[in-house]
């Protein structure tokens, strides 16, 4: 495998990209080139912030390519075109051959819930102190465990021992995780929905694969009053939603929500009073989970 790296001003990286995907570029990436220095510019914002610049002032664009012939043939076809004026080749890099399936498996590791609750990828042996696991591999949809939001949603679930017996909704389910959390922890009817057909397709897969029962489908499956609604979002649409989600909360029900940074509690509490009383239930890197009763 070759690395063509090239300097690419903000205006020129999307024409960059284009031309070395047209050369058969096996992958095109591209990443801050004034990244770890005094230049370096924050690009994505979070809720509540500026709206996310558009590029970086200098960008690094890489191309991968199989063959040493076709890196240096994109090289100089670059070179003669006139949107590459104020481009600049950093220098083509020889990467050793890796088992590159084996190189990505090994930085997901198996994440813990809780000392008994945890989830394992296919490729690892479950702990030997795990009594519940999520099998749960790496994909296109959101939860796998690995972000603090996740890990909130199903330490609640694993701490609930009237789970067993209920009706849960997981709106927005992205993997499915939680619903498949609820499902392992005795819940008797679960509905996962999202808005994505990936998604929706993923949970599915994943419920599967974990041999437990989950109806999955867009936001129209979820129907009537449920003990418990689960939503893992984010705080701007968790604020819209507030309605419809508590319209969906059985009497004595819970509604959990998560996706929401500490310094948002206050305005989420705002938007669900004349529903519920929402309160902090958990915190962990800056983010929070806020729960209700009704």
């Amino acid at each position: 495998m070759f690395e063509l790296r090239f300097l690419v001003p903000q205006d020129r990286v999307e024409s960059v990209s284009d031309a070395l995907e047209a050369l058969d570029a096996l992958s095109v990436s591209v990443e801050d080139a004034d990244a770890q220095t005094d230049a370096e510019q924050a690009l994505f914002g979070e809720p509540g912030m500026p709206p996310p610049k558009e590029g970086w002032q200098r960008s690094r664009v890489i191309g991968l390519f199989a063959e040493e012939t076709q890196a240096r043939e994109a090289a100089t076809v670059l070179a003669a075109q006139d949107f590459f004026d104020g481009c600049q080749l950093l220098g083509m890099v020889d990467l050793p051959e890796q088992d590159w399936v084996r190189l990505t498996q090994s930085q997901f590791a198996p994440v813990e819930i809780t000392p008994q609750f945890w989830i394992v990828p296919t490729w690892h042996e479950p702990p030997a102190g795990a009594r519940q696991v999520i099998r749960l591999d790496p994909g296109l949809a959101f939860g796998t465990g690995t972000h603090p939001t996740t890990r909130m949603c199903l330490r609640w679930i694993a701490s609930r021992a009237e789970l067993a017996g209920q009706r849960v909704l997981d709106y927005g389910c992205g993997s499915g995780i939680l619903a498949i959390g609820a499902a392992k922890y005795g819940a008797a009817e679960v509905d996962a929905v999202d808005i994505d057909e990936a998604a929706v397709e993923a949970t599915r897969l994943n419920a599967e694969a974990n041999g437990v029962q989950v109806k999955a489908g867009l936001s129209e499956l979820a129907q009537g009053r449920y003990d418990i609604v689960l939503a893992n979002i984010l705080a701007t649409p968790l604020k819209v939603l507030a309605p419809l989600l508590c319209e969906h909360v059985a009497p004595g029900g819970a509604l959990v929500l998560a996706g929401i940074l500490e310094r948002q509690a206050d305005e989420l509490k705002l938007a669900y009073a004349p529903y519920a009383a929402l309160e902090v239930s958990d915190s962990e890197d800056g983010w929070i989970l806020m729960t209700a009763r009704f």
